[in-house]
């Protein structure tokens, strides 16, 4: 199971708005592998053993483990941990910013020398910035996959005795879209996401994250995840539940 996972949080590191650097951006790592089914079989054998429905089902695994109260903890508490990394680099890249309108705006009015000192000093900065920030990036997308690792292990048994109980016979993963993914197309009537979310919640004894009145919840009803802009963090606008593309016509 794969999935992108720097847009997911943590934008304020991961996407800083570096002129140079931006493009230079890794390739964003996926999530944790999924329990096996012999694992997950093992860790709910009542609700495997009965798992001879005909019904077929899906979950958004990426949106169940950020939508989880859990996953909104741990992850929130990532994102305020990183924040004084997020300030260094911010600094950083002001600084190497500022010294690059030096140049331009006294280039010509500078003597050789202190031009071509000014200019190694930018690249010298520069190379350090992107050091910082991919540095930062693996730290947290690091942290980040050990967190989802964690509930994943977690929650697989309450989807596999989920869907014994329901009279499941096959639930399809729904993280990734068709054609990465293997669900070309699924209503939202098959969706058992937000179902094992509220299970694993209940389960769990972690309380929702106390927000500020009006502060919507990170994934809150379909467990969209938060995706990051340019500048910063800014929260998705929610997905229709487990639809992966157009429905045929």
């Amino acid at each position: 199971m794969t999935s992108k996972f720097a847009r997911l949080l943590l934008a304020v590191v991961l996407a800083l708005p570096f002129t140079s650097f931006a493009q230079t951006a890794s390739t964003d790592p996926g999530l944790p592998a999924a329990p096996s089914a012999a694992s997950a079989a093992a860790a709910a054998p009542d609700a495997a053993g009965g798992a001879t429905g005909a019904k077929v089902g899906t979950i958004n695994i990426e949106q169940a483990i950020y939508a989880s109260n859990e996953g909104q903890r741990d992850f929130e508490g990532l994102s305020k941990k990183l924040e004084p990394k997020q300030t260094e680099l911010k600094n950083m890249n002001d600084e190497v910013e500022s010294l690059k309108k030096q140049v331009t705006a006294q280039g010509d009015k500078m003597n050789e020398d202190a031009r071509a000192t000014l200019v190694k000093q930018i690249e010298e900065k520069q190379k350090k910035l992107e050091r910082s920030v991919q540095d930062a990036r693996d730290e947290a997308q690091t942290q980040q996959s050990e967190i989802a690792q964690r509930i994943l292990q977690k929650m697989a048994p309450v989807i596999v005795k989920y869907a014994g109980d329901k009279g499941f016979g096959l639930i399809l993963d729904t993280s990734n879209q068709w054609p990465q993914g293997p669900v070309l197309w699924a209503g939202p009537s098959v969706d058992i996401t937000k179902a094992v979310v509220d299970t694993y919640n209940a389960q769990s004894g972690v309380a929702a994250p106390v927000r500020p009145a009006g502060t919507k919840p990170v994934g809150a009803a379909t467990g969209t995840k938060p995706a990051g802009t340019a500048s910063g963090v800014k929260p998705a606008a929610p997905t229709k539940p487990a639809t992966t593309a157009p429905a045929p016509k």
